[in-house]
């Protein structure tokens, strides 16, 4: 049904219709509580005859709900018109990206800005538990300021014909006129019919960057069924039969989303991001224009990208490590599956001390001696490093965890000596930290009800944040703090800032889209 401008829904008066299609009617409304303008979509009434289908709605509309993220679509309210459901969204100006598409492909830079923000808002999904399952350019809208929103979380698996919760929903494969749409970003699973989790959404993520720099669709064919063949089969045409200007990274970035085997895939969005990055405008101006050597296929792209920030992070630990860029040479230390949480130089810099949580294994502590092979257990289970002093004592967390909204990962800092023994316990809901260059002192990041707090020398605040804080690096001269600065929580974008001990602050750099690790040179005079 069609309503006219002034129908009030409860605290919502319709001002004019926005638009049209299968699952329901969008509106411009006036929120005549908050005095701002929203946009109301009304479900077809079948929601309300359907009490599975209902359930749903409301199961999947408080998802969306939780979710606060720039990249995101901010979901305000549910309610019901009668037996029609409605939700009450933040009202955006601009055009689809299908819309967008109409008038061409993307330059490649602007395609890189769309698809770092669009993987951005996906990690903020994921880490809630949230997979969207319906990535693609409809669902992909840009503001007229350059912000790409992620629509429809969670009503992607709103399907007419609902299967079980943990299957794929084939949204639209029973809509006439809307196969084509749904089903050419389809991932191998979801055609398949088989459980899905966030990677099957890096899969769809692919197929629209794809679609961004080429304007063609990777797997888009006449009928459905050929579709799904082509998905399961084959190969998309390269990117360079397109625009032979397209660099051999950014061809390997989206084909490496678009591997049929989840597991070949990029494991996680931040991956993604981490990928992206690399290819920016900035990273290229910086050289940056290639990404790192390709690994093996067996060995996952997290591990690869987490072992090589960690050596990263490790060589800029010692100063006699530190080389010109163009001079560093890495070695591989590890060879297992799993994540390195950090790693840092011994005292003595002819080892690394790392934490790492192999397999299902729980996280440990280990160290490994650049003279022999493997590494040694230190027997910390469930303990994550944060810092190394001079002398060789560890600063740890134990019970480390997710904090809610939030990449920072808080739990029971502690102290332990190098050479073995029972870990001394500090302060809990610690995210960070790091000793001076004496060992005397340690700078900390803490999780408190006013905010997330970075302290030099522990106990005194020196700066102070509603995002947070990580990172944090004391500089070789003792007097400052160099951390990553995240203005919003489950959100890592950042910029790098410096502090002083009375908390005079700089910033440093801009905001990047996605920041993690920081090191000192051992001169002080670069990071």
């Amino acid at each position: 049904m069609r309503l006219a401008a002034g129908t009030r829904l409860g605290p919502y008066e319709i001002v004019s219709p926005i638009g049209a299609g299968g699952m329901g009617e969008v509106y411009k409304a006036r929120d005549t509580r908050l005095k701002r303008d929203v946009a109301v979509k009304v479900l077809p009434e079948s929601f309300a005859a359907n009490p599975e289908r209902l359930r749903r709605f409301h199961l999947e509309a408080q998802s969306a709900g939780s979710l606060s993220h720039p990249n995101i679509l901010v979901v305000y309210d549910i309610g019901s018109l009668g037996d029609s459901p409605y939700l009450v969204s933040e009202l955006l100006e601009g055009e689809s990206l299908r819309q967008r598409l109409g008038s061409g492909r993307l330059p490649q830079a602007k395609a890189i800005e769309y698809a770092t923000q669009i993987a951005s808002g996906l990690a903020a999904a994921h880490a809630k538990g949230i997979v969207h399952r319906d990535i693609k350019p409809e669902n992909l809208f840009a503001t007229k300021d350059g912000r790409i929103k992620i629509l429809d979380f969670g009503l992607a698996k709103l399907a007419p014909e609902t299967l079980h919760e943990d299957s794929v929903t084939r949204t639209g494969l029973t809509n006439p006129g809307s196969i084509m749409g749904t089903t050419t970003y389809m991932s191998p699973e979801q055609v398949r019919a088989q459980p899905v989790d966030a990677r099957s959404d890096i899969f769809s993520f692919g197929c629209v960057l794809y679609e961004m720099l080429t304007r063609e669709t990777a797997f888009g064919k006449e009928t459905a069924a050929e579709t799904m063949h082509s998905i399961l089969k084959e190969e998309p045409r390269p990117l360079a039969t397109s625009d032979s200007a397209i660099p051999p990274a950014l061809d390997r970035v989206v084909r490496h989303c678009l591997e049929k085997d989840p597991d070949n895939r990029f494991q996680s969005a931040r991956d993604v991001i981490f990928a992206l990055e690399s290819l920016s405008p900035t990273s290229q101006a910086a050289g940056k224009t290639e990404l790192r050597p390709a690994r093996r296929r067996w060995m996952k792209p997290v591990i690869a990208a987490v072992i090589e920030a960690a050596v990263l992070l490790a060589a800029a630990a010692i100063g006699k490590n530190w080389a010109k860029p163009h001079d560093n040479v890495f070695h591989r230390l590890t060879f297992q599956r799993g994540r390195i949480h950090a790693a840092r130089f011994t005292p003595d810099g002819h080892g690394v001390v790392y934490s790492a949580q192999w397999e299902a294994e729980p996280s440990e502590l280990f160290t490994a001696r650049f003279e022999i092979p493997g590494s040694r257990a230190l027997s910390f289970p469930g303990a994550e490093l944060r810092a190394i002093s001079p002398s060789g004592e560890l600063a740890l967390t134990q019970s480390t965890r997710v904090v809610a909204n939030s990449f920072a990962p808080a739990g029971m800092l502690a102290r332990a000596p190098f050479s073995g023994g029972a870990p001394r316990a500090v302060e809990d809901h610690v995210d960070f930290a790091d000793w001076s260059p004496d060992g005397a002192e340690l700078a900390v990041v803490r999780e408190t009800d006013r905010g997330t707090e970075l302290e030099f020398p522990a106990g005194q605040v020196i700066y102070r944040t509603v995002g947070y804080i990580s990172d944090p690096r004391i500089a070789p001269s003792g007097d400052r703090v160099a951390f990553l600065d995240h203005p919003l929580n489950a959100d890592n974008r950042g910029s790098v800032m410096v502090v002083d001990r009375a908390g005079q602050k700089k910033a440093l750099t801009g905001l990047f889209l996605a920041a993690e690790g920081l090191a000192w040179s051992p001169g002080g005079d670069e990071i």
